[in-house]
């Protein structure tokens, strides 16, 4: 299933780790400023934390302890990069919890139970996996697409590259690992990764030292995080969550492709206003939606010969190309599929008609056209048709193998001429000249010197 991921475009990408972001961004603002809230959405949670403040809820220690932690991770990192001041901050924030014995004024993580899980097999019956099935079902999906979508972004930050069949398979193991110790289900986290990546992770080393060290504070130093304040937490997850927003990606978008732009401001409210699986779900639908309306109405082009190019080229670029006299070469640069092929069909009978004479070829420079599906088929039998009608050939050059195969089959090559079938451009513009006696000299080429 590790396909799925080629869906994840980089404006997808990008609008969702900016909600993301935010999502994080909103939950953790109140537990910086002391307090908690009860939300089941980001705006939701904005509306609590603002009328938190208004309240007065505010607790000036964990507010201060928090902005320090902030502070000494922002500091440092331009000064002393290589320092884990991530963790610094953690001990100085819990130091000064129990210095000023702030524990039972603002909130703390407390003391974790001792011990470990024994492995068991979990309690199974035929009516509690009825009930469980669509519920894990769920999570399945909510995972994966989590997964898939931080492991693309990560790896496309930090220059490598991901096998998304095989982050699946660990996924999967990973989980069943956990239903053994009476785990949690598991997938990526989208504030614990950028939290990892700030503090200097680059490898998977990083989770071995994290579960070492989860399993020794189980067993050796449960009291250890009594005095932690989470609001050094909220720090930490804020600062890695604000280096998450890339708005310089969608400034790019903005000047490059306005299209891409758009996807990516879409995918960003659609995360934020529903959520991770619905976000990731609109944001490909519309994604596909946009890639289907640039198939639908593709650029076209009326090809001439160039001076001193060679090959045939859009008129509309080289001002100076010339076109054969009685022959209209036209390249439609997208695949023929039932949305488009309509176009296709009024596109060609459009320029024929607008031109006097009329041409007797149109030749279809096909390279481009990449597949033609049975609705595009039925096009191209009836242009041919309403081209005949009007003392027209129609022909293709360069047309791809694989499609030429597809056309044999649908029974178009027999109907149209396989003789109207040519391999490159100028086989077909030579057909011509043979066929129709018409004034044309072509260019030579400039001879180099030795």
């Amino acid at each position: 299933m590790g396909f799925v991921t080629d869906l994840l475009s980089r404006p997808v990408r990008v609008g969702y780790m900016n909600g993301i972001a935010l999502t994080v961004l909103v939950a953790q603002l109140p537990k910086l400023f002391g307090f908690s809230v009860r939300a089941e959405s980001v705006l939701e949670g904005a509306v609590q934390f603002a009328r938190g403040i208004a309240d007065g809820r505010t607790k000036v220690p964990a507010l201060a302890i928090g902005c320090a932690c902030i502070a000494v991770i922002v500091v440092a990192r331009k000064l002393a990069p290589k320092l884990p001041m991530v963790l610094f901050a953690v001990i100085g924030a819990t130091l000064t919890v129990r210095f000023f014995s702030l524990g039972s004024v603002i909130s703390v993580v407390g003391a974790v139970p001792r011990g470990f899980p024994r492995p068991s097999l979990p309690p199974l019956s035929a009516s509690l996996i009825s009930d469980l099935l669509v519920a894990a079902a769920g999570i399945m999906i909510v995972a994966y697409a989590d997964m898939s979508v931080l492991s693309r972004t990560f790896a496309g930050r930090n220059h490598y590259r991901v096998d998304p069949n095989q982050e699946l398979v660990g996924l999967g193991v990973a989980n069943v690992a956990a239903a053994f110790f009476q785990g949690f289900p598991v997938t990526s986290s989208a504030s614990r990764t950028p939290v990892a990546e700030s503090a200097g992770s680059r490898t998977q080393v990083t989770g071995i030292v994290g579960a070492l060290t989860i399993v020794l504070l189980l067993v050796a130093a449960p009291a250890l995080l009594r005095d932690l304040p989470t609001t050094a937490l909220a720090a930490i997850v804020i600062v890695a969550a604000l280096r998450s927003v890339d708005v310089a990606e969608l400034r790019v978008f903005a000047r490059v492709r306005r299209s891409d732009f758009l996807l990516s401001i879409f995918a960003f409210v659609a995360v934020v206003a529903f959520g991770v699986l619905w976000g990731i779900a609109l944001s490909v639908t519309f994604s596909l939606l946009d890639f289907v309306r640039r198939a639908w109405r593709p650029h076209d082009a009326i090809l001439g010969r160039a001076a001193g190019v060679k090959g045939y080229h859009d008129v509309t670029r080289y001002r100076d190309a010339r076109e054969i006299p009685g022959l209209m070469i036209f390249r439609w640069d997208a695949p023929l599929f039932f949305a488009n092929a309509d176009t296709f069909r009024a596109r060609i009978i459009e320029l024929v008609d607008q031109r006097s004479p009329k041409p007797r070829w149109v030749v279809v420079a096909a390279e481009p056209i990449t597949d033609v599906d049975t609705t595009a088929a039925e096009a191209l039998l009836e242009l041919d048709n309403e081209l005949f009608a009007r003392g027209v050939e129609l022909a293709f050059a360069e047309m791809k193998d694989p499609v030429k195969d597809r056309l044999e089959r649908y029974g178009l090559q027999q109907k149209i001429g396989r003789e109207f079938f040519f391999a490159t451009l100028g086989v077909a513009v030579k057909a011509y000249l043979a066929r129709h006696e018409v004034p044309w000299t072509d260019w030579d080429e400039p001879k180099i010197s030795e």
